[in-house]
């Protein structure tokens, strides 16, 4: 359904996805609206980026944004639908403007879900068939929404999800460092853009992931190369995940000072002599 202005100096719109797909793609670049905006999901799940900070959407989320605040949202190749009211200021409750920080920016309440999808149904309907005193109805719609998640409590609590999913990320890496793992692969288990992922990942290791994962070959290499000092170059990369000895070569002489070859007579070397 596409948006349509009222005639009328307050702006009022909505806008229905149903049982869309979206592979795997944010539907914009991050931008900001001059309306508040108001984001239902009933299908599906989806990341939504806002400022800096990335919240995962379940059935029956509902996003809450202010004007000039910046976001964008990613759906995670699966069949969603969302509904979604954009509005002046015009349309929200004079009385509750003052608690709703409370509500931003995701609210959750599963207890009131079937009361929310009404509203919204009643939004659709009246937005399909509009004349003159839409207008009010609208106002009279979008106040009862707000009155409703006033009364009844935000049940989201933040946690500290990028945290859980970098010690999560960390732990796959040092257990799969032997397989081609790129940065898509990673971010993918945790529903957030590779972008998002990259910079969390490098604020909490000091490390991009793609120099996380050589140094976790390198350190496996280390040790292959002390103890199996007769083994080809060429096998030692290829178990400890590399695929390219001469890449591999450049990397462990980067880090330790010494070609590998150098490294595994040395230790060759030193383990005739203990002998």
């Amino acid at each position: 359904m596409g948006q349509t202005a009222l005639q009328n100096t307050h702006e009022f719109y909505f806008d229905i996805d149903t049982d869309i797909m979206r592979p795997n793609k944010k539907t914009m670049r991050k931008h900001c609206h001059n309306h508040f905006e108001i984001y239902f999901i009933t299908k599906g799940n989806c990341c939504y980026f806002i400022e800096n900070k990335v919240y995962h959407l379940i059935p029956g989320d509902i996003i809450l944004i202010p004007e000039g605040i910046m976001h964008n949202t990613e759906y995670q190749n699966t069949i969603y639908t969302r509904k979604l009211i954009s509005c002046s200021e015009y349309f929200i409750p004079e009385c509750i403007k003052s608690l709703l920080p409370s509500l931003l920016y995701l609210y959750r309440n599963p207890e009131i879900i079937e009361s929310v999808e009404q509203i919204f149904s009643k939004v659709e309907e009246e937005y399909a068939n509009k004349d003159s005193l839409s207008e009010d109805i609208f106002k009279c719609y979008t106040h009862m929404l707000f009155f409703l998640l006033v009364r009844h409590p935000n049940q989201y609590i933040p946690q500290q999800e990028e945290k859980h999913y970098i010690d999560d990320a960390i732990h796959y890496l040092q257990n799969n460092y032997t397989q081609q793992i790129s940065l898509q692969d990673v971010s993918g288990r945790y529903f957030v853009s590779p972008e998002h992922f990259s910079r969390v990942f490098k604020q909490k290791t000091g490390f991009n992931v793609s120099e996380y994962l050589n140094i976790l070959r390198l350190q496996k290499a280390e040790n292959l190369l002390k103890q199996l000092t007769a083994a080809p170059i060429t096998e030692i990369a290829e178990d400890c995940g590399f695929n390219d000895s001469n890449y591999f070569c450049v990397k462990f002489k980067k880090l330790y000072g010494m070609p590998p070859k150098k490294f595994q007579t040395l230790h060759k070397n030193a383990g005739k002599t203990t002998k």
